[in-house]
């Protein structure tokens, strides 16, 4: 094999795999057919959940210094009034849930980083023009802009590029969904200078103009980047839309355009569409090549990310051998339920944003009306209860809930925690890229099986206890504590992971069971955690070679010991 895997498209979706592949050590080849970056702003939002996989990469921190955080989302009327806003205020996966950037920005940051890994190559200019599979690899075809063909070998090839994408395309895979006719015309621009940015200082939030003579979008950017989207009204046309004047006279509406540089202007329709399918054999589809999201909730990179998530941590554990390669049909199985839910719900955000009739008008006004002098509701809307939350069905993640509603499938929370050398740090950097188990109050591993231990060995698993703050045990009367070898001991600072755990009936002793990307496979007690470990096992489909030296049958862990003893 050249490599381990081929990516086709280097937007963020490609991007975001790229790294995640390349931190955990594989070969990566990445075809991009422009030669270089489009250099317009596309996407202009992500969300908290997006910024713990960057987390996970370790380009969060960067990439957050050119973002603007947690700035208010409002629903306006035509006069300005304010029917309804959105601001989320806590941090319940550590970053913030409102996040705005310039993409150009994003995406050089993401391709200069990729540096860090030399095993990953990045060809641009390159155009994937045909595939051949067999049960062992994927032979690749590309040309450059000359004509000249090169092929390369891989396990597995992604199609991340896009909603024209040349690889669902080979695959003759359909999309389903709704095309939307509405046109919009989006307009970005730029303050010229010094002082200018002035222009923008009575827009310093994110406005849904629900105008029915004109429904609008004001979206802030960092660098005095702004962007501007309007629905066009029955008759008028692209051309007329695009001209210099017009756009000239619907940004006058907002800002003077005499102190901006416009960067684009460009109307496009948008598109509600799932793949019937996103893997083919060794191929899969990601991004939008697999589901193309309206842009009214700003989800359709964040999506895409989601989908490199769950794929890399897959992928990576099939390469190595770890697990099976029917592990990777979980992928569509998890991923296709959650995209679905938030294009859906963008739908709907467009539905409200672009109601122009007198009489949805008046229902959408009533509504937020209602919500807005409810407090319980209007607190709903403010922090977000309407988003789709990451939850993966029963079934797909691993063993089945064992209560309706259990905590299994969901997303933990990532709380800062204190470490004993009293450094503040968030949960997943103590967790690590790989599974971890998380004992509330106690060591993971006790009761844990050799057979168990040995596993999780191979699987290169972390292990945590998780106190509440202040709560650690301590030495006495000159009798030293101290930890077990292999686990890491945290405080929960703000109790957040504690409180999580209690709503979800999890007591201290409970022992949490974590994916590598930080969704719950299972909870146990006790000894019955090895059934938890057992059923990972099975699920990943492969016995994983451990590291150290095996443990033999009837050995249990001993945290007194740090060892596994001889069970009598």
């Amino acid at each position: 094999m050249n490599t381990d895997v081929v990516i086709s498209g280097l937007g963020p979706t490609g991007l975001a795999l790229a790294h995640l592949l390349g931190r955990r050590g594989h070969r990566v080849v990445v075809l991009e057919r422009e030669p270089e970056f489009y250099g317009n702003a596309r996407a202009v939002y992500t969300d908290d959940e997006c910024m713990r996989i960057f987390q996970s990469a370790d380009l969060a921190t960067e990439l957050q210094s050119n973002m603007l955080l947690e700035t208010p989302c409002q629903w306006v009327g035509p006069r300005g009034e304010i029917m309804g806003q959105y601001f989320p205020t806590k941090r319940p996966f550590g970053w913030p849930v409102l996040n705005f950037f310039y993409q150009p920005y994003l995406e050089t940051s993401l391709a200069e980083h990729l540096a860090r890994y030399p095993q990953v190559i990045v060809h641009r200019g390159r155009e994937l023009t045909g595939f051949s599979q067999d049960d062992e690899g994927v032979t690749v075809t590309h040309e450059g802009a000359g004509g000249d063909a090169h092929t390369i070998r891989a396990r597995y090839l992604i199609g991340a590029d896009g909603g024209r994408s040349t690889v669902r395309t080979l695959l003759g895979i359909c999309m389903t969904g709704k095309n939307f006719p509405e046109p919009w015309l989006v307009v970005d621009i730029q303050s010229k200078g010094t002082g200018s940015e002035d222009g923008l200082r009575h827009l310093p939030y994110f406005n849904f103009h629900c105008d029915p003579a004109c429904p609008a979008v004001s979206c802030p950017q960092p660098d005095g980047h702004h962007r501007f989207e309007f629905m066009l009204r029955p008759g008028q046309t692209k051309e007329e839309m695009e001209k210099p004047e017009t756009v000239r006279r619907y940004l006058s509406r907002f800002v003077d355009p005499d102190q901006f540089e416009v960067k684009r202007r460009l109307v496009y329709t948008f598109n509600a569409l799932v793949a019937n399918r996103w893997r083919q054999g060794r191929v899969f589809l990601a991004g939008d090549a697999a589901h193309m999201t309206p842009q009214f909730m700003g989800q359709g990179m964040s999506s895409g990310l989601r989908d490199a998530y769950n794929l890399a941590w897959k992928l990576d554990a099939v390469l190595r051998g770890k697990a099976a390669d029917a592990l990777l049909d979980t992928y569509e199985a998890e991923r296709r339920h959650h995209a679905k839910a938030m294009i859906d719900i963008s739908v709907r955000m467009k539905q409200m944003v672009s109601a122009s009739t007198p009489w949805g008008s008046a229902i959408r006004n009533a509504v937020a009306a209602i919500i807005r002098k409810t407090p319980p509701l209007r607190d709903w809307v403010r922090q977000g209860g309407f988003k789709p939350t990451p939850t993966y069905a029963p079934g797909y993640f691993g063993i089945a809930r064992t209560r309706r509603g259990g905590p299994e499938g969901r997303l933990v929370p990532q709380p800062e925690v204190r470490r004993l050398d009293g450094r503040r740090v968030l949960l997943d950097h103590v967790l690590g890229e790989g599974f971890a188990l998380v004992g509330l109050g106690v060591d993971p591993r006790a009761g844990l099986s050799g057979a168990s231990c040995a596993f999780l060995d191979g699987l290169g698993a972390s292990f945590v206890t998780l106190f509440g703050y202040g709560e650690r045990p301590q030495g006495h009367c000159g009798v030293s504590r101290s930890t077990p070898a292999g686990l890491t001991e945290v405080e929960d600072l703000e109790g957040d992971m504690l409180r999580w755990c209690r709503k979800a009936s999890m007591a201290r002793g409970a022992i949490l069971v974590i994916r590598p990307d930080k969704f719950l496979f299972g909870v146990g007690h006790g000894k019955n955690v090895d059934d938890v470990i057992g059923e990972l096992r099975t699920r990943l489909g492969a016995t994983p070679v451990p590291n150290a030296i095996p443990v033999r049958a009837g050995e249990r862990y001993s945290p007194q010991h740090g060892e596994t003893v001889r069970q009598h």
